[in-house]
């Protein structure tokens, strides 16, 4: 079990995911914030490893507009060194690495040019982690889309696009269960129709379940998970006291993360904590987890 936040630490002075505005857009901006992006991400690793933090999301942001028409400059070979630096150290520490690009990622619908963009953002994903060369259980995460009035037929609709991806894309692809409109259940069937891996989302299943306890869900989430994949994902946060029902929390529970780590026994699983403080609650969760047998730091 590795523990990790996702996309910006607060405690280094600098950010991974810097961008600017597409109207700004040039060969020398890009690579200036490019390079940028990607020495802040080499120092986000080095801090967590210090920490025991095994486990990281890097933003979406890391090569701004990388799958937008504009962007026809070669930033994988201009990079090339930097990304190999960062895979190796990445390889050498054991750490976890994920990706998830934004909600307007939508593999199901109807809108063939959603689709297409949709397609082109994934691509860019997968060559980020290419670039590193990370193996398989380096993941991207989505969310299987929109319902449009009609479940079955949008659930067979993400099915036909998943199976066309190229593997370069379909190999690092996992569909993650949200709070509104599919289900652990329906990404388990979407697991059985494609093979695509299911990542757990604890905080999700909370809201939208068909009674399940999450205990008695999270061993077949994870037979879901190939060799090849890694150990599952699951994605963990908490309610936060004072906004909306699904709205994260800004600090862990500290009791309620404790309770997780006994309910989820025996099984092994990397998690990331969609909590609003980032390493702050990371670290925390590292000490509630040192005794635990999965822990890896």
């Amino acid at each position: 079990m590795r523990i990790g936040y996702p996309c910006i630490n607060r405690s280094i002075g600098c950010r991974g995911d810097r961008s600017f505005r597409l109207a700004s857009y040039s060969r020398e901006r890009l690579y200036t914030t490019v390079a940028e992006n990607l020495a802040c991400l080499q120092q986000i690793l080095a801090w967590n490893r210090e920490a025991a933090i095994l486990f990281f999301r890097i933003s979406s942001d890391l090569v701004p507009f990388a799958s937008h028409p504009v962007c026809t400059h070669p930033w994988q070979d201009h990079f090339a060194a930097e990304f190999a630096a960062l895979g190796s150290f990445i390889r050498k520490n054991r750490i976890r690495i994920s990706m998830h690009p934004d909600q307007f990622i939508v593999l199901n619908a109807r809108d063939e040019m959603i689709v297409k963009r949709s397609i082109a953002e994934l691509a860019y994903h997968a060559r980020v982690l290419d670039a590193m060369e990370l193996d398989t259980t380096a993941k991207i995460q989505l969310h299987v889309g929109g319902v449009y009035g009609d479940r079955e037929e949008s659930m067979e609709r993400f099915v036909r696009v998943y199976g066309d991806l190229d593997p370069a894309i379909s190999r690092r692809l996992v569909i993650e269960n949200d709070d509104q409109r599919f289900s652990v259940a329906d990404c388990l069937e979407l697991h059985e129709m494609t093979g695509i891996p299911v990542l757990f989302d604890v905080f999700h299943h909370s809201w939208n379940n068909r009674g399940e306890p999450f205990e008695d869900v999270l061993p077949v989430v994870e037979r879901t998970w190939n060799p090849g994949d890694g150990l599952l994902m699951v994605d963990y946060s908490s309610q936060h006291p004072e906004k909306r029902p699904g709205s994260h929390a800004d600090h862990l529970d500290s009791g309620d993360f404790s309770s997780f780590l006994a309910q989820s026994q025996p099984c092994d699983f990397d998690v990331m904590l969609e909590i609003k403080d980032k390493e702050a609650s990371a670290s925390i969760a590292v000490q509630l987890a040192r005794n635990d047998p999965r822990f890896v730091g």
